[in-house]
Parts: C-alpha cells; sequence; structure tokens
C-alpha cells in the first residue's frame, strides 16, 4: 500500500510541475504576458508571425510601444485588416493600447508581431527570446515558444 501511494503521490507531483511547464508566461508592472509562441514557419521562410495574450492588472492604461529581437532584422506589430473590395493587408501599428483591466489578444486575423528577415530558422519545441516595450511597465523580457503552427497561421509570404 505504502509503494502504490507514494506511486500516486509521485503522478501527482509530476503532474504539478508539467502543468507549470506549460504555463508559460512573464510579468513585468501591472502586466502580464501570456503564453508568446511563434507557429513553425517552413524552413526558408523570411517573416514569421508572433502571438501572444497581454494582461492589464492594473488601473492606468498601458501601450506596446516596440518589440526587439535578434531573431530577425526587424520585429513589428501589425494588424491584418479587411478593406472595402475584400482585401486582407497587414499594417504596421505603431503602439496598442493595453486597457485597465482588459486583456488584448494578439492572434491570427487581428494584431500580432511580424518577423522580418528572419536570421535563423526555427524549430518547434525552441524557445527565442525578445523584448516586449511598454509606456508604463518598460522593457519585459519574455520567450517565444515555436509551437506547431495552426491552420492558417503561414506568414511566410507575409
Amino acid at each position: 500500500m505504502k509503494i502504490l501511494s507514494a506511486a500516486l503521490a509521485a503522478f501527482m507531483i509530476s503532474g504539478v510541475v508539467s502543468g507549470a511547464a506549460f504555463a508559460h508566461g512573464f510579468k513585468g508592472g501591472d502586466l502580464e504576458i501570456g503564453h508568446p509562441y511563434i507557429p513553425t514557419p517552413p524552413a526558408v521562410a523570411k517573416t514569421a508571425g508572433g502571438f501572444l495574450k497581454i494582461t492589464n492588472t492594473g488601473t492606468e492604461p498601458d501601450r506596446l510601444i516596440g518589440i526587439e529581437s535578434d531573431l530577425a532584422e526587424k520585429s513589428e506589430l501589425h494588424v491584418t485588416e479587411l478593406d472595402a473590395n475584400g482585401v486582407t493587408t497587414m499594417n504596421h501599428v505603431p503602439v496598442l493600447e493595453i486597457p485597465a483591466g482588459e486583456t488584448v489578444a494578439l492572434e491570427r486575423g487581428g494584431y500580432h508581431i511580424m518577423f522580418m528577415g528572419l536570421k535563423q530558422s526555427l524549430k518547434k519545441g525552441e524557445m527565442v527570446p525578445g523584448t516586449l516595450v511598454f509606456e508604463r511597465a518598460g522593457r519585459i523580457e519574455v520567450e517565444f515558444s515555436i509551437d506547431e503552427p495552426k491552420e492558417a497561421e503561414d506568414h511566410s509570404g507575409h
């Protein structure tokens, strides 16, 4: 019985540890950054999209004003927009407001980070560093997880 109890306890602890490993987030000031990731682009891709969630737990708004990364020659905040003719475009956005008490998602079809001029190929399971720069919270160091791409997340032709 003691062996079974010890095995069960070890299993439960491993579940807690592995669950914590999947909790991929960062904090800076009143901001919480949830699961920054890049869908694995094709090996020859020159661009990649980055996605994450930003939660502002404070009482004042903040603004994302920059993205820095050695991964690419240029990293920018973009938004996907649909014009009156039904044509989808991706446009640079200089700042993104993060209202107090709200979560803003950078996701497919909306706001996202564009890594342009990739300096290396990205492989599933890797972690790559980056920095999000906010007006109030300052610089928040994050790691982007290279994840399995979801349908329609290929930015290699952008």
